[in-house]
């Protein structure tokens, strides 16, 4: 099924994951574009409203399709839920309930960053210095991740969200 022609002959489990759902490479870096096009246009194809006189197979089929679509669109719009979605694919458990561990620079460099946002109150330059700092933090710890363009990232969604 491609987007577009969304067939309620169809279920979902048709789908390998959300990735192929909205035909979108499997990675961590999308398009958001890309991704609301493709929401937008299965949910207007299988809208429960669409279907209000159909049969209750047909309802019951539409429904299904729309629940995955938007379950589908948050999970991979959202940058935390996207990558703990990758690693669940990969078969990875990030064990987050569990696992509290972090490397001692990364928590050294927090609590850097924590005295310097505490001395920098009030002083609009030193804090926009440490934003500076901390954003090329970010991008650094993204790049190790793998192939992404921090530019990329910023121009298709919220680095934080």
């Amino acid at each position: 099924m491609s987007v577009g022609v969304v067939n309620l002959s169809e279920s979902k489990g048709h789908f390998a994951n959300y990735f192929e759902f909205f035909q979108l490479p499997q990675r961590y870096t999308i398009d958001r574009k890309s991704l609301d096009a493709a929401y937008l246009k299965i949910q207007q194809e299988v809208h429960p409203d669409k279907y209000a006189r159909a049969s209750d197979s047909e309802k019951r089929q539409s429904l299904q399709i729309a629940t995955y679509a938007n379950t589908a669109y948050q999970t991979l719009k959202q940058g935390v839920k996207r990558g703990l979605y990758l690693c669940e694919l990969h078969g990875l458990d990030p064990a987050l309930e569990t696992n509290t561990a972090m490397p001692l620079e990364f928590l050294m460099q927090q609590m850097e960053f924590r005295e310097a946002m505490d001395e920098a109150k009030g002083n609009v330059l030193a804090m926009g210095q440490l934003q500076d700092q901390v954003e090329l933090e970010l991008k650094n710890r993204i790049v190790c991740i793998g192939p992404v363009s921090y530019t990329h990232l910023r121009a298709h969604e919220t680095v934080l969200d």
